[in-house]
Protein backbone atom coordinates (compact mmCIF):
# COMPACT_ATOMS: atom_id res chain seq x y z
CA UNK A 1 0.00 0.00 0.00
CA UNK A 2 1.30 3.43 -0.94
CA UNK A 3 2.12 5.93 1.77
CA UNK A 4 -0.29 8.83 2.19
CA UNK A 5 0.27 11.69 -0.24
CA UNK A 6 0.63 15.17 1.20
CA UNK A 7 1.96 18.71 1.02
CA UNK A 8 4.26 19.83 3.84
CA UNK A 9 3.23 22.61 6.21
CA UNK A 10 6.12 24.96 5.28
CA UNK A 11 4.94 24.96 1.67
CA UNK A 12 1.73 26.54 2.99
CA UNK A 13 3.54 29.05 5.19
CA UNK A 14 1.98 32.27 3.81
CA UNK A 15 5.09 34.45 3.74
CA UNK A 16 7.25 31.68 2.27
CA UNK A 17 4.54 30.93 -0.30
CA UNK A 18 4.29 34.57 -1.35
CA UNK A 19 8.07 35.03 -1.46
CA UNK A 20 8.56 31.96 -3.63
CA UNK A 21 5.77 32.93 -6.04
CA UNK A 22 6.34 36.67 -6.42
CA UNK A 23 7.31 36.56 -10.12
CA UNK A 24 4.53 34.47 -11.66
CA UNK A 25 3.02 35.61 -14.95
CA UNK A 26 -0.50 34.17 -14.89
CA UNK A 27 -2.52 37.18 -13.64
CA UNK A 28 -2.73 38.96 -17.01
CA UNK A 29 -3.84 35.74 -18.69
CA UNK A 30 -6.70 35.12 -16.29
CA UNK A 31 -7.67 38.79 -16.34
CA UNK A 32 -7.98 38.63 -20.13
CA UNK A 33 -10.53 35.81 -19.94
CA UNK A 34 -12.68 37.32 -17.19
CA UNK A 35 -16.20 38.50 -18.12
CA UNK A 36 -16.35 42.17 -19.05
CA UNK A 37 -19.30 42.68 -16.71
CA UNK A 38 -17.81 43.76 -13.37
CA UNK A 39 -20.93 42.36 -11.65
CA UNK A 40 -20.21 38.85 -12.93
CA UNK A 41 -19.81 36.15 -10.31
CA UNK A 42 -16.26 34.77 -10.22
CA UNK A 43 -14.96 31.76 -8.30
CA UNK A 44 -11.29 30.94 -7.73
CA UNK A 45 -10.62 27.44 -6.39
CA UNK A 46 -7.39 26.87 -4.45
CA UNK A 47 -6.99 30.63 -4.02
CA UNK A 48 -4.16 30.45 -1.46
CA UNK A 49 -3.23 33.85 -0.05
CA UNK A 50 -5.33 35.71 -2.63
CA UNK A 51 -2.43 36.20 -5.05
CA UNK A 52 -4.91 36.40 -7.96
CA UNK A 53 -8.23 36.93 -6.19
CA UNK A 54 -7.28 40.26 -4.65
CA UNK A 55 -5.84 41.90 -7.82
CA UNK A 56 -9.00 40.84 -9.66
CA UNK A 57 -11.12 42.48 -6.98
CA UNK A 58 -8.96 45.60 -7.26
CA UNK A 59 -9.86 45.78 -10.97
CA UNK A 60 -13.46 46.43 -9.94
CA UNK A 61 -15.02 42.96 -9.87
CA UNK A 62 -17.60 43.07 -7.10
CA UNK A 63 -18.65 39.43 -6.73
CA UNK A 64 -15.56 37.31 -6.33
CA UNK A 65 -15.20 34.26 -4.10
CA UNK A 66 -12.00 32.44 -3.18
CA UNK A 67 -12.01 28.87 -1.84
CA UNK A 68 -9.10 27.10 -0.18
CA UNK A 69 -8.69 24.27 2.31
CA UNK A 70 -5.74 25.76 4.22
CA UNK A 71 -6.62 27.99 7.16
CA UNK A 72 -3.25 29.78 7.34
CA UNK A 73 -3.41 30.77 3.67
CA UNK A 74 -6.97 32.08 3.95
CA UNK A 75 -6.14 34.07 7.06
CA UNK A 76 -3.34 35.79 5.14
CA UNK A 77 -5.67 36.38 2.19
CA UNK A 78 -8.21 38.10 4.44
CA UNK A 79 -5.52 40.38 5.90
CA UNK A 80 -4.28 41.27 2.41
CA UNK A 81 -7.82 41.97 1.17
CA UNK A 82 -8.47 44.28 4.11
CA UNK A 83 -5.23 46.16 3.45
CA UNK A 84 -6.19 46.47 -0.22
CA UNK A 85 -9.65 47.72 0.77
CA UNK A 86 -11.48 45.15 -1.36
CA UNK A 87 -14.34 42.79 -0.59
CA UNK A 88 -13.66 39.13 -1.34
CA UNK A 89 -15.73 36.25 -0.01
CA UNK A 90 -13.14 33.77 1.25
CA UNK A 91 -14.43 30.28 2.09
CA UNK A 92 -12.56 27.41 3.72
CA UNK A 93 -13.61 24.22 1.94
CA UNK A 94 -12.38 21.08 0.20
CA UNK A 95 -12.96 21.59 -3.52
CA UNK A 96 -13.72 17.88 -3.94
CA UNK A 97 -16.95 18.39 -2.00
CA UNK A 98 -18.05 21.82 -3.15
CA UNK A 99 -21.42 23.05 -1.89
CA UNK A 100 -21.83 26.79 -2.44
CA UNK A 101 -24.99 28.86 -2.43
CA UNK A 102 -24.87 30.11 -6.02
CA UNK A 103 -23.62 29.60 -9.56
CA UNK A 104 -20.80 31.48 -11.27
CA UNK A 105 -20.02 33.04 -14.63
CA UNK A 106 -16.33 32.18 -14.39
CA UNK A 107 -14.54 29.48 -12.39
CA UNK A 108 -10.80 28.92 -12.43
CA UNK A 109 -8.17 26.73 -10.75
CA UNK A 110 -4.76 28.38 -11.20
CA UNK A 111 -1.17 27.52 -10.42
CA UNK A 112 -1.04 23.76 -11.03
CA UNK A 113 -3.40 23.05 -8.16
CA UNK A 114 -5.06 20.04 -9.79
CA UNK A 115 -1.80 18.15 -9.28
CA UNK A 116 -2.87 17.75 -5.65
CA UNK A 117 -5.89 15.71 -6.73
CA UNK A 118 -4.18 12.34 -6.38
CA UNK A 119 -6.95 9.96 -7.48
CA UNK A 120 -9.19 9.94 -10.54
CA UNK A 121 -12.25 10.12 -8.29
CA UNK A 122 -10.86 13.32 -6.72
CA UNK A 123 -10.53 14.93 -10.14
CA UNK A 124 -13.99 13.75 -11.22
CA UNK A 125 -15.56 15.06 -8.00
CA UNK A 126 -13.99 18.46 -8.65
CA UNK A 127 -15.21 18.50 -12.25
CA UNK A 128 -18.71 17.52 -11.09
CA UNK A 129 -18.70 20.33 -8.52
CA UNK A 130 -17.59 22.83 -11.12
CA UNK A 131 -20.33 21.75 -13.53
CA UNK A 132 -22.85 22.16 -10.71
CA UNK A 133 -21.67 25.69 -9.88
CA UNK A 134 -20.99 26.96 -13.43
CA UNK A 135 -23.65 28.90 -15.29
CA UNK A 136 -24.83 27.59 -18.64
CA UNK A 137 -22.60 29.87 -20.73
CA UNK A 138 -19.87 30.27 -18.11
CA UNK A 139 -16.18 29.52 -18.57
CA UNK A 140 -14.00 27.09 -16.61
CA UNK A 141 -10.22 27.63 -16.84
CA UNK A 142 -7.27 25.86 -15.26
CA UNK A 143 -3.56 25.35 -15.76
CA UNK A 144 -1.19 22.53 -14.92
CA UNK A 145 2.14 21.09 -15.99
CA UNK A 146 2.72 19.06 -19.11
CA UNK A 147 4.61 16.13 -17.50
CA UNK A 148 8.26 15.97 -18.49
CA UNK A 149 9.51 12.49 -17.62
CA UNK A 150 13.10 13.32 -18.61
CA UNK A 151 13.10 16.22 -16.12
CA UNK A 152 11.69 13.98 -13.39
CA UNK A 153 14.27 11.25 -14.02
CA UNK A 154 17.09 13.82 -13.85
CA UNK A 155 15.55 15.13 -10.61
CA UNK A 156 15.86 11.67 -9.06
CA UNK A 157 19.63 11.66 -9.44
CA UNK A 158 20.66 14.44 -7.06
CA UNK A 159 19.56 17.29 -4.82
CA UNK A 160 19.25 20.53 -6.79
CA UNK A 161 18.75 24.11 -5.60
CA UNK A 162 15.55 25.48 -7.14
CA UNK A 163 14.89 28.68 -5.18
CA UNK A 164 16.58 31.34 -3.06
CA UNK A 165 14.69 34.38 -1.76
CA UNK A 166 13.87 36.58 1.23
CA UNK A 167 10.43 36.60 2.81
CA UNK A 168 8.51 39.69 3.91
CA UNK A 169 9.36 38.80 7.52
CA UNK A 170 13.09 38.81 6.64
CA UNK A 171 13.82 35.09 6.51
CA UNK A 172 16.47 33.97 4.01
CA UNK A 173 15.10 30.86 2.31
CA UNK A 174 16.91 28.30 0.17
CA UNK A 175 15.01 25.31 -1.24
CA UNK A 176 16.68 22.24 -2.71
CA UNK A 177 14.66 19.58 -4.51
CA UNK A 178 14.80 15.86 -5.15
CA UNK A 179 12.12 13.72 -6.81
CA UNK A 180 10.98 10.14 -7.17
CA UNK A 181 8.28 9.20 -9.69
CA UNK A 182 5.81 6.38 -9.05
CA UNK A 183 5.07 4.98 -12.48
CA UNK A 184 2.02 3.00 -11.33
CA UNK A 185 0.20 5.89 -9.63
CA UNK A 186 1.59 8.80 -11.73
CA UNK A 187 2.55 10.54 -8.47
CA UNK A 188 5.76 12.57 -8.46
CA UNK A 189 7.11 12.32 -4.93
CA UNK A 190 8.88 15.64 -4.47
CA UNK A 191 11.02 16.50 -1.45
CA UNK A 192 11.84 20.13 -0.73
CA UNK A 193 14.80 20.57 1.62
CA UNK A 194 14.41 23.91 3.40
CA UNK A 195 17.33 26.01 4.64
CA UNK A 196 16.29 29.05 6.65
CA UNK A 197 18.79 31.78 7.56
CA UNK A 198 21.67 29.56 6.50
CA UNK A 199 20.66 26.49 8.53
CA UNK A 200 18.90 23.30 7.49
CA UNK A 201 15.31 23.38 8.73
CA UNK A 202 13.35 20.39 7.43
CA UNK A 203 12.33 18.21 4.50
CA UNK A 204 8.83 18.98 3.24
CA UNK A 205 6.82 16.76 0.92
CA UNK A 206 5.18 18.18 -2.22
CA UNK A 207 3.51 15.14 -3.78
CA UNK A 208 1.95 15.86 -7.19
CA UNK A 209 -0.19 13.70 -9.47
CA UNK A 210 0.94 14.01 -13.08
CA UNK A 211 -1.86 14.38 -15.64
CA UNK A 212 -0.92 13.63 -19.24
CA UNK A 213 -2.39 15.61 -22.16
CA UNK A 214 -4.64 12.99 -23.76
CA UNK A 215 -5.67 11.78 -20.32
CA UNK A 216 -6.88 15.25 -19.30
CA UNK A 217 -8.58 15.86 -22.65
CA UNK A 218 -10.51 12.59 -22.27
CA UNK A 219 -11.40 13.22 -18.63
CA UNK A 220 -12.86 16.62 -19.46
CA UNK A 221 -14.97 15.17 -22.26
CA UNK A 222 -16.11 12.28 -20.04
CA UNK A 223 -17.22 14.84 -17.46
CA UNK A 224 -19.23 16.80 -20.03
CA UNK A 225 -16.93 19.73 -20.72
CA UNK A 226 -16.05 21.06 -24.14
CA UNK A 227 -12.47 22.22 -24.62
CA UNK A 228 -12.79 25.65 -26.24
CA UNK A 229 -9.02 26.07 -26.47
CA UNK A 230 -5.79 24.67 -25.09
CA UNK A 231 -2.55 26.63 -24.73
CA UNK A 232 1.01 25.70 -23.91
CA UNK A 233 1.87 28.92 -22.04
CA UNK A 234 0.28 32.10 -20.73
CA UNK A 235 1.11 33.93 -23.96
CA UNK A 236 -1.53 31.69 -25.58
CA UNK A 237 0.78 29.75 -27.85
CA UNK A 238 -1.11 26.64 -28.97
CA UNK A 239 -0.34 23.49 -27.02
CA UNK A 240 2.10 21.06 -28.65
CA UNK A 241 4.73 18.48 -27.69
CA UNK A 242 7.20 21.17 -26.60
CA UNK A 243 4.78 22.92 -24.22
CA UNK A 244 5.70 23.13 -20.55
CA UNK A 245 2.11 23.89 -19.50
CA UNK A 246 -1.40 22.69 -20.22
CA UNK A 247 -3.83 25.60 -20.03
CA UNK A 248 -7.49 24.82 -20.65
CA UNK A 249 -10.42 27.02 -21.63
CA UNK A 250 -13.62 25.02 -21.13
CA UNK A 251 -17.40 25.34 -21.20
CA UNK A 252 -20.21 22.95 -20.33
CA UNK A 253 -21.01 20.47 -23.09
Amino acid sequence: MKEKYEVGHLIYDPTIYDGLNSDLSDLDFYMKWLPRDKNAHILELCCGTGRLTIPIAKRGYRNITGVDITTSMLNEAKVKAQKANVNVNFIEADIRFLELAQTYDFIFIPFNSIHHLYKNEDLFNVFAGIRKHLKKDGYFLFDCYNPNIRYIVEGEKHLKKIAEFQTSDNREIVIKQQMHYEYDTQINRIEWHYFINGEFNSIQRLDMRMYFPQELDSNLLLNNFNIVDKFGNFEEVKFDESSNKQIYICKKA
